[in-house]
């Protein structure tokens, strides 16, 4: 379906689920003009230039990923802007924030913009942000009111922490003062030198150097204690994925600090026990952990303390996985089957509500980051709609992504929830 030369999109005949504007019920939504016209009990909107049968299917608001690499500038061997927003649309995210460990690093308002332009091929929202120090070398702190004004949504080393502890309060000092979230990927990579996989059972019958879960929570405990103490600061964790470092921002959330945080899909469904040789598309950062850690991210996500999931979509070419394990690149895609893992592993597997999981797609990502105008479909909203049929049983073809790499350990998996349409600015971007 094309609307390109068109100015209005009915959906009807759908289940709208908007946690944001309290809404889990059967109704019709007008788009117009890029915006959210009218939402409405069904077949009482009238007139439209194009109409979308929603039938037996999940009406949401455009699904939003805060924590994507998509390797532009400099690594279009692996990902473009093109080819990423494109697996994006496919995994129904109308919007996708893209980190800034590129080459070279996006540590200037210039860079920003880059991203920015049309000639990118953007299939989406992309939203970048920016590094949180110069070259992401944990050094001096890049210009965050020139990054922010030139659209950046906040700032980021990721992969590489901030280490010092006086930087990283510099950093949450300044992003206080300008409403600007620092995120932080945990680790202290002084404990996880030459480390591949978690430190447990299985890394020590496969040989290979473990990283202990405190070498997450040591970094999240300091970060939450700065939090808690810098007035407007903004801590946003990245793919926690360790029951102590969940402790520390339960407290520092309880306390009232402006603490967020994502869960990545590889993190709720699979364990460090499912590397079963030496498998590289089963080495991310942070590493699959342990069981117990999966059980208390999965009470996270259900009981309302989860912020987000998130995907860490990151893609590298073939040669970059196909050596050996301690040796190969950390990371997998992950856009095109996080809805789907969401609903095989938390909705089936764990009864936890689709409106829960809409949120963690929609709203939750979207306080996050403050992307106002996004993650509901109220009247004047952005036209972001994703459309996904939850009882749909698929197969994911990795060889079929729509991503210019293949680095996947849910290949040839059996799953269930399917995203059917993605549409943004009220143009159909994607349909199944």
């Amino acid at each position: 379906m094309k609307t390109h030369d068109k100015t209005s999109l009915l959906i009807h005949g759908g289940y709208l689920i908007d946690p944001a504007a309290r809404i889990d019920a059967a109704m019709d939504v007008l788009l117009k003009d890029g915006r959210v016209a009218e939402v409405a009990a069904p077949r009482k909107i009238k007139g439209a230039d194009q109409r979308f049968d929603a039938r037996g299917l999940v009406v949401a608001p455009g699904f939003v990923d805060l924590h994507v690499h998509l390797r532009e500038p400099g690594q279009q061997h692996k990902e473009t802007v093109a080819t990423g927003t494109a697996a994006a649309a496919a995994g129904g995210f109308t919007s996708i924030c893209t980190m800034p460990n590129t080459a070279p690093v996006v540590d200037s308002a210039e860079w920003v913009n880059w991203l920015r332009q049309p000639e990118r091929g953007a299939a989406v929202n992309v939203f970048p942000i920016a590094a949180a120090t110069r070259g992401s070398k944990g050094g001096a702190l890049t210009d965050f009111a020139a990054l922010q004004s030139a659209g950046a949504v906040a700032v980021s080393d990721d992969g590489r922490p901030i280490l010092d502890e006086r930087i990283m309060r510099e950093a949450l000092i300044l992003g206080g003062e300008l409403n600007f979230p620092v995120v932080q990927h945990a680790e202290d990579t002084r404990l996880t030198e030459n480390c591949s996989m978690h430190s447990g059972a299985r890394s020590f019958r496969l040989g290979l150097r473990g990283m202990t879960a405190a070498a997450e929570a040591s970094i999240v405990e300091r970060d939450v204690q700065m939090a808690t103490q810098i007035p407007n600061s903004r801590l946003h964790v990245a793919h926690l994925s360790t029951s102590e470092a969940l402790k520390a921002v339960r407290r520092g959330k309880r306390a009232k600090a402006r603490i967020t945080f994502e869960i990545t899909p590889h993190h709720f469904t699979l364990t460090d026990e499912d590397m079963r040789d030496y498998d590289s598309n089963f080495k991310m950062n942070p590493p699959l952990r342990s069981v117990s850690d999966r059980e208390a991210i999965l009470v996270a996500l259900a009981d309302g303390t989860a912020d987000a999931i998130a995907t860490d979509h990151a893609p590298h070419a073939t040669h970059e996985k196909e050596m050996e394990f301690e040796l190969a690149a950390f990371g997998i895609t992950g856009l095109e089957t996080a809805l789907a893992l969401a609903i095989t592993r938390l909705h089936v597997g764990k009864r936890v509500p689709l409106q829960r999981i809409v949120e963690l797609f929609t709203a939750g990502p979207v306080r996050c980051f403050d992307l106002r105008g996004r993650g509901s479909l109220v009247r004047g909203s952005f036209a972001d709609v994703t459309i996904f049929d939850p009882k749909k049983k698929w197969t994911f073809d990795a060889a079929k992504s729509l991503s210019k790499s293949r680095n996947t350990p849910f290949n040839g998996w059996q799953l269930t929830g399917k995203v059917m349409a993605t549409i943004v600015g009220g143009k159909v971007v994607y349909t199944a």
